[in-house]
């Protein structure tokens, strides 16, 4: 009993997150983070940009 709870238990958390991570609100949230390694470079976040718009056209 108590295993098929814990069972329970962790899908809901698996689908809750999946559900968070690929909502359409968050998705510039990360792609800011995106740049996160990049931040002390403003030479390689606008080569980033320019890469990431070129993606989109």
């Amino acid at each position: 009993m108590i295993r098929g709870l814990g069972t329970v238990v962790v899908m809901v958390a698996f689908i809750g997150l999946a559900l968070w991570v690929f909502s359409p609100k968050r998705k510039s949230e990360f792609e800011d983070a995106t740049l996160l390694p990049f931040a002390d470079d403003p030479e390689a976040i606008k080569h980033v940009e320019h890469a990431s718009r070129s993606n989109k056209e």
